[in-house]
This record gives C-alpha cells, structure tokens and sequence, in this order.
C-alpha cells in the first residue's frame, strides 16, 4: 500500500516546481553557441550561433541547401554536432525534447497512407505514453480534439488523410505537431506545396499559436514571412542575425550570394535603409510599390536558389 507523503514532502514537491519554473523562465527557449556540422567532408553549419527566447516568433531565412533543415534537426537531437551545443530551456535536446513540437516539410508526409485524421493527429501523443504497450488514454484523446479544434479541422477527425485538401492536410499535421503542447513549436518549409489562399490562412494560423507558444520558422521563401514575426535571421552555412524582424537588402545579399528583386507583394514593409535592389525593378512597378504597404516580397532572382521564376 502507498505511503502518503507528509506535509514536508509536498512543500518540497511545490518548492521544487516552483523552482523548476523560475529556471525555465530564467533562461532562452533556444540556445545554440558554436554549432559546427559536417557531412561528406562539406561544411554544413559553420559555427552558428543564435539565442531564441521564450515568446519570440523567430523566421530563419536561406537559400534551399543552406544548413536550415539540420539545424532544426540539431534542435531536435537528431543529429549530433560536431563541435558547439544546443540547449533546449538549458538543458540537451535529449533531456528536453518533449518541450517541441514539430512540423517536418510537407512532401515527408505519405497522404496515402489510409489512417483517419484522428488518428494521425493522435500519434503526437506517443512520446508522453510510457511502457511498451501504449494506449491512448482518455487525456491523451482530449489533447488530439483540442488541437484539432484549434486548427478548426475537429469536424473532419474521421475523414480519410488523403481525403483531405492541401490546406486541410497542412492544418492536420500542425494539429499533430501542438498535441503534446509544446512550449515550442518548429516548422520546416510550411508553406512550400500549398497555393496562395492556403499560404494566408496558415498565417492566421500562426498568430493564434503564437500567443500559445515560441514559434521558429525556416523558409527559403521571403514571401512567407508575415508582419508577426519578433526577429529575422539569415542562415546560409554561416548565421546572420541582427536581433530585429527588418530584413535588409545586405541580409539578403550576404545570405543568398545573389541579385535580389524587391517585388510588393501584400504584406507589411520588410525590406528597410537600404533600397538599392528597387533600381532594378521597371519605374511602373516601383511607382505601385509605393501603394502597397502590406506586404513586400524579396525574391531571389538566382534559379539555383530556387527563385527567379
């Protein structure tokens, strides 16, 4: 039979809680000093350095082939640096991993595969079942319909995956990713097969969860970023981060390595002091960017980069 804890044990059990927090609170969400990756005798990641704190909604922006998916990889402790750290509330990946949530790039994902939205969206949950034979119990279901409620997808929680159009898949694996409640939420790529009515909802989207949750982003596309977002930060091999959501024309040179287009696009004004890059956009264009101050999109005009189309 079970020993009751005496009156000393639980104010050791809330003192240590309590200190727990304060810890977690005394330190950034993210944290990454050094970080140097190889693979095939090529340098991957070259000293990366960046402090994410809790709260923030960070964009890492970079040409495809830039190191963004590994280091997200590394945050995640899927793949072991070869010198430098990253910390995770100051602690390993592996210690506290199960603070992330994540969501991996959209061609990963076999629609085929015949499971409801339920289901997959409960498959989150199976990093907080313990023992070999894991159930699903009761906390665990109510956990998949608040997120499926969250991303508004709960009334097709028994629809077949590949029933599912591409904004009600993406929304299906963001569900997935936030069901274990995690106090930071990774997305790799979003954005990058869906269309454009899709692209705004998703933006929506992340300003919800971001009232919830540290949210970073990776994204070879400009365009994406929203007027929502705390801190841009640059990632080609090398980190270029100036702690400010303004993106400059010296980022983006510094980072792609290549021409850019300043092309208004619907979203707030990103590009700010210098606006060199508008002498190569035709003087009709120019003189409309001026009345659209929603959104301004850089696009790289390199094809290697997977732009300039």
């Amino acid at each position: 039979m079970p020993q009751e804890k005496s009156g000393n044990e639980y104010n050791d059990d809330a003192r240590n809680s309590r200190q727990s927090r304060q810890n977690i609170a005394s330190v950034p969400a993210i944290e990454i000093k050094d970080l140097t990756i190889h693979r095939e005798g090529q340098t991957v990641l070259d000293k990366v350095s960046l402090k994410i704190e809790e709260g923030q909604s960070y964009a890492i922006i970079g040409p495809n082939g830039g190191g963004k998916t590994t280091l997200l990889k590394s945050i995640l402790g899927l793949i072991k640096p070869d010198s430098g750290f990253v910390k995770i509330y100051g602690e390993s990946p592996a210690v506290n991993r199960y603070m992330l949530g994540y969501v991996p790039q959209f061609h990963t994902f076999d629609f085929s595969y015949p499971i409801s939205v339920r289901d997959m969206v409960l498959t989150g949950r199976l990093g907080h079942i313990k023992g070999i034979r894991r159930r699903y119990s009761d906390e665990d279901r109510r956990c998949a319909e608040e997120a499926m409620k969250t991303l508004g997808i709960l009334h097709l929680a028994d629809r077949t995956l590949s029933d599912l159009s591409g904004g009600e898949q993406q929304r299906a694996i963001i569900a997935r990713a936030i069901v274990g409640n995690p106090k930071v939420l990774l997305l790799d790529e979003p954005t990058v097969y869906v269309d454009s009515p899709t692209e705004e909802k998703f933006h929506d989207i992340l300003v919800e969860l971001h009232k919830k949750m540290t949210v970073i982003m990776v994204t070879h596309d400009i365009g994406v970023i929203s007027s929502g977002v705390d801190v841009i930060a640059c990632l080609n091999v090398k980190m270029f981060t100036h702690y400010s959501a303004e993106i400059t024309s010296d980022m983006i040179l510094n980072t792609y390595k290549c021409p850019v287009d300043l092309i208004a696009h619907g979203l707030a004004h990103r590009v700010l002091h210098d606006h060199s890059a508008l002498e190569s956009v035709p003087e009709h264009e120019h003189e409309e960017d001026t009345e659209i101050s929603d959104r301004d999109k850089i696009r790289c005009g390199c094809t290697e980069h997977g732009g300039g189309k």
